[in-house]
Formats: structure tokens, C-alpha cells, sequence
């Protein structure tokens, strides 16, 4: 008994047509790959964190100028943060050099998120007396960071930013 091979059929032949739709099809599928992954990547992160890098390169040296103003006041902050779930209780003591509480000054703090600034989460701080302030945020586990502006006048005169782990 011989096997017969296929050498009954004959081969498939390759036509303009053929090629013609191979084509088509590849660059359908690399077209649609680019699609699919353009989209992901604009809707999962938002961009560029900074409005215009040309500004804040000009804020820049205002910003080393108030860090300057900063060290020279010798001014500490002191944060505790208590947390029940995802509800985070934070404590802050603002002191001058010599120890004394700082009055007079507008609180203003944040949970900035290290990597997306739209899961930022704002914090109401509420003045308690001599120094201190509370406030009550909703942010999830994870690092954070926790940024703390004293204002006086209009013009911020402390900040404090501390990169923390919430459970």
C-alpha cells in the first residue's frame, strides 16, 4: 500500500489579491493594537502634573527664596495621624524657636499623591488654639505625601511636606 502524500492537490497559489488582503489585515492589526493602547494611556494617567514647565521654572527661585525665609524662622511642625480605616485624623503643632505656639497663621494641607495629582485629597484644617489644628480626610492606603502651608498675610511662611505610608 503507498501513502498518498497530497500529490493529489495542487498547491495554493499566491495571488495579487491574496497578498493584497494579507497586508490590509497586518496593518488593520497594528492600526488597531496603537488604538487600544493610545487610549489606555490617556485615560489612565493624566499627563504632565506641571500647566507649563517654562512658569515654574520662574517660580523656581521664588520657591528657594521662601525656603531660605523658611530656615532662617527655625519654625517646627509637629504631625500625628490616627487612622480608623480609611478615615485619617491629622494632628499638626506649629512652634517658633523658642517653643512657643504659633497663632495667626491660615492652615492649608493636602494628601498629595506621589505619581497623580487628580487622587490628591484636600484637608480642611480647623485651628484648635495655641499651635495646633485637626483635620479629617478620606484617603486610601498607600504612600502619600503630606503637605502642610502656613499662610500670614497672604504670603505662605512654612511649608511642611513629609512622604508617608497609610495602612
Amino acid at each position: 500500500m503507498t501513502a498518498d502524500l497530497g500529490r493529489g492537490r495542487r498547491p495554493r497559489e499566491i495571488t495579487g489579491r491574496t497578498v493584497l488582503f494579507a497586508l490590509l489585515a497586518f496593518f488593520a492589526v497594528v492600526i488597531g493594537v496603537n488604538v487600544v493602547m493610545a487610549r489606555l494611556a490617556v485615560s489612565t494617567f493624566a499627563g504632565v502634573e506641571t500647566e507649563s514647565s517654562y512658569k515654574a521654572g520662574l517660580a523656581f527661585k521664588g520657591e528657594v527664596a521662601a525656603a531660605e525665609r523658611q530656615e532662617a524662622r527655625h519654625w517646627t511642625v509637629d504631625v500625628g495621624l490616627n487612622s480608623a480605616g480609611e478615615d485619617r485624623t491629622v494632628l499638626v503643632r506649629a512652634t517658633d524657636a523658642a517653643g512657643r505656639p504659633l497663632t495667626g497663621l491660615v492652615a492649608d494641607g493636602r494628601f498629595a499623591h506621589p505619581t497623580d495629582g487628580r487622587r490628591d485629597v484636600e484637608l480642611d484644617l480647623e485651628p484648635l488654639g495655641e499651635g495646633r489644628y485637626r483635620a479629617k480626610a478620606e484617603a486610601g492606603p498607600g504612600q502619600w505625601d503630606l503637605v502642610i502651608d502656613f499662610s500670614q498675610g497672604g504670603e505662605r511662611a512654612f511649608r511642611s511636606k513629609n512622604r508617608v505610608q497609610l495602612p
